[in-house]
């Protein structure tokens, strides 16, 4: 096939299917995902609702109404929509341009807005603020959204700061950072949450009111950089 790729088909309701590249988080195989989604995204083929990205998977939702009245009478839905699944990933979708959208996100890492840090900070063996320091020193890339409408899961955290989630979830606020793992990622709205917060931003993440609600979306890149309690609360 074109992409290169090694791929399943299956089924996750009667006008959903996925198709799966394997359980694994690979930032060149995420780029793979998220140009095949933009592509069904821009060409919305027949039958086609919406697309949805994730690590290494899309999922495909259609319009089985709309696709029933397309297909030959004896033509079953699941299979017109394996053909043309199977037909789909004969297209290239090998990632030319290394272009980044860099959305730049202020985050207060300072005690209220920091719940977890000093815990994480002794757990990891190290000074809260080199925990912080590892925390915005690189850009992440958002891999996939979900959990709540605009949560974005991001990757990899460098293996000094990367913990586990809680035991149990507690009531967390808009805008805090977590970790969970190698992942981090920003709660956009008030939350139960298991991902240990060492920050939040005063930014919106996800506002329903705006024509695009998400701050972010699959495939861009993510830099943090501290500000204080005080920029904070008069951002």
């Amino acid at each position: 096939m074109a992409t290169g790729l090694s791929y399943k088909i299956f089924f996750i309701s009667e006008s959903a299917a996925t198709i799966h590249f394997g359980n694994v988080v690979n930032e060149e195989l995420n780029k793979k995902v998220v140009a095949i989604f933009n592509h069904i995204t821009a060409s919305r083929p027949a039958g086609i609702i919406e697309a949805i990205p994730a690590y290494s998977s899309v999922t495909v939702y259609y319009d089985v109404v709309r696709i029933q009245k397309m297909i030959p009478h004896r033509q079953k839905i699941y299979q017109w929509i394996l053909e043309q699944l199977h037909t789909l990933m004969k297209n290239d979708f090998t990632v030319i341009s290394d272009e980044k959208n860099i959305v730049r996100i202020p985050v207060c890492y300072e005690g209220e807005f920091a719940i977890d840090l000093e815990w994480m900070a002794a757990q990891k063996n190290i000074l809260p603020d080199e925990m912080i320091r590892i925390h915005h020193s690189k850009q992440y890339r958002v891999y996939m959204l979900g959990f709540l409408p605009g949560f974005t899961y991001m990757g990899e955290v460098d293996e000094k700061i990367a913990i586990p989630r809680k035991p149990q979830p507690q009531a967390i606020p808009a805008g805090s950072v977590g970790i969970a793992g190698r992942q981090t990622g920003v709660y956009p709205l008030n939350s139960p949450g298991g991902w240990q917060i060492i920050g939040r931003t005063p930014l919106r993440i996800f506002d329903i009111n705006k024509n695009d609600p998400c701050l972010v979306k699959a495939g861009d890149y993510v830099e943090f950089y501290p500000i204080t309690a005080n920029e904070f609360k008069n951002y």
